[in-house]
């Protein structure tokens, strides 16, 4: 999912290692580079570079389009190439079955992914500014991951700025209350103030667990069903 910069590195380095070539699909949530670096390579990787037509590959019709992110001479590589879009269901293989939200706000179409399991509904609420309607999708889940990206509003709307603050994030969380609440994808103002420290403060504040994203950081699912 959102395979960015390094994303191959950071498989190979994995202990246990990561195989590529087992990979049973790549879901990209949106064209913006720090999710999409490495998709191209994935798909190469995924796929042992077009000989073995395998894979599923779900992603905007944008990241498709005119200047697209998914080389066109890579898409054929794939046995599938699927459009994610709005409050859609799809299946991997009959293996994971997920769903999208109402487009969020963002520069480019971007969604929620809901990840449905037998007991549990896992939520992933991928970058978006905060807008009325947004926590409707978002309101049955048992897992929540959050993109915190900065840790106060400085007018960020006005700045062309469509991401969520720590206030957004305990707002969510309150509204929400979900058994466990895990925040990633930090910018700097988040980094700088430490979002472990952050993440215990609203766990201390809300009372519900809030956990903070760290590399190779791994969540046993079956804690919270």
């Amino acid at each position: 999912m959102d395979p960015g910069p390094r994303s191959l590195v950071a498989m190979a380095k994995s202990c246990p290692r990561l195989d590529p070539l087992k990979l049973d699909a790549l879901l990209l949530t949106h064209r913006h580079i720090d999710h999409s670096n490495d998709i191209n390579i994935l798909i190469e990787a995924m796929t042992n570079r077009g000989k073995d037509k395998r894979g599923c590959v779900l992603a905007p019709l944008d990241c498709l389009e005119e200047d697209p992110v998914v080389l066109r001479y890579i898409r054929s590589f794939p046995e599938k190439m699927e459009l994610l879009k709005e409050k859609t269901t799809y299946s991997i293989h009959s293996k994971l079955q997920f769903r999208t939200s109402i487009r969020h706000e963002h520069p480019v179409e971007t969604y929620r992914i809901y990840f449905l399991l037998p007991e549990s509904q896992i939520s992933h609420m991928i970058d978006t500014a905060y807008f009325d309607g947004l926590l409707e999708d978002y309101k049955n889940a048992d897992i929540l991951i959050l993109h915190v990206v900065r840790y106060e509003n400085r007018n960020d709307r006005a700045k062309g700025i469509y991401h969520l603050n720590l206030d957004n994030a305990r707002e969510i969380i309150k509204t929400i209350r979900p058994r466990v609440t895990v925040l990633t994808h930090f910018g700097m103002t988040m980094l700088q103030k430490k979002p472990w420290i952050l993440a215990q403060q609203l766990s201390d504040e809300i009372g519900v667990d809030v956990k903070a994203a760290s590399d190779g950081m791994t969540l046993d699912v079956g804690e919270y069903l």
